[in-house]
């Protein structure tokens, strides 16, 4: 039988990538007690437990193209600017990044000058008089985006909430197949206190005894066909429950809850990346890397 030495060749470079990450996020550990570790292995991602330099120059070796998409919906354009002018100086800087940008007011949408390799892509989508829809369709989308060509233009996906700024760095060490983030309102609290959907009669159901951490909706992300099979089950689910009127607790986030409860993320991203401008920074939070702002719903949102 003749080997394909190519097929080798690959097969020997992303074993060596994956025991070059494996380590980095071993010897490196966090010192003030938070865990940085699942319980299925999968690394969580504090400031302290990955060496910036080193990750970014594994994965800028690969050529990798990040792809990110945004929903400004509505009166939502409002947050776009902020939104944009943070990322450039924060998301992923020296790779190559396209910004596909969901908004039913492509009018609305700033002139931000971008960084080279680095490009934005409008996607005008229909308006909703609910912001339960806004996040209701944001699972359809990202399918159907994928579906239409982006598995070929891009290796990693990250949809991030648009109602967010950037501070600090957000890099290669947020890069794997399947990534979650814990919500910063829960990384602390039991799961027995998680606000999943507890109707049995919804698809996005987890009981009382299950769980293992509660992720927020405001970020999820990872290799594009992980992502793709993520979008595609909850938007299964979504429709399942929608056909019998039933919304989830906290609409797409309940189901993609559920998700990451059978689907276990492959790399867990800690509060630092989706903290709330709300909250007080903790002792044990070294940086916020990316937040929600604080906004008045009334004003933003069409129907409170």
């Amino acid at each position: 039988m003749k080997l394909n030495v190519t097929l080798i060749q690959r097969v020997s470079v992303g074993f060596i990538l994956t025991w070059l990450i494996y380590q980095i996020y071993t010897t490196i550990t966090r010192t003030d007690g938070q865990v940085d570790l699942t319980p299925w292995l999968a690394p969580i991602v504090w400031e302290g437990t990955f060496n910036p330099k080193l990750i970014d120059s594994i994965y800028k070796q690969q050529n990798i193209t990040v792809a990110m998409t945004v929903f400004a919906l509505g009166k939502y354009t409002v947050f776009l600017q902020d939104f944009l002018e943070s990322a450039e100086q924060h998301f992923f800087v020296g790779f190559r990044v396209h910004y596909y940008v969901f908004t039913d007011h492509p009018e609305k949408v700033p002139d931000v000058k971008l960084g080279g390799e680095r490009k934005l892509i409008l996607m005008t989508v229909n308006s909703s008089s609910r912001w339960q829809e806004m996040s209701l369709g944001r699972m359809k989308r990202l399918e159907m985006l994928i579906e239409s060509g982006l598995v070929n233009d891009a290796d990693y996906l990250f949809s991030l909430d648009v109602d967010t700024k950037f501070y600090g760095r957000w890099g290669a060490e947020t890069l794997g197949d399947l990534i979650g983030v814990i919500h910063a309102w829960y990384y602390s609290s039991p799961c027995v206190l998680f606000p999943y959907e507890r109707r049995p009669e919804s698809q996005a159901f987890i009981p009382y005894s299950e769980g293992d951490y509660y992720y927020g909706g405001a970020v999820l992300g990872g290799s594009v066909k992980c992502v793709y099979q993520l979008a595609k089950s909850c938007r299964e689910q979504l429709d399942i429950d929608a056909a019998k009127s039933i919304e989830a607790a906290w609409q797409e986030e309940s189901h993609l809850n559920k998700y990451f409860l059978y689907n276990k993320p492959s790399k867990l991203l800690s509060p630092e990346y989706s903290w709330d401008d709300q909250k007080t920074k903790p002792r044990e939070i070294k940086i916020i890397r990316f937040s929600q702002v604080l906004k008045n719903y009334a004003e933003v949102r069409p129907n409170t």
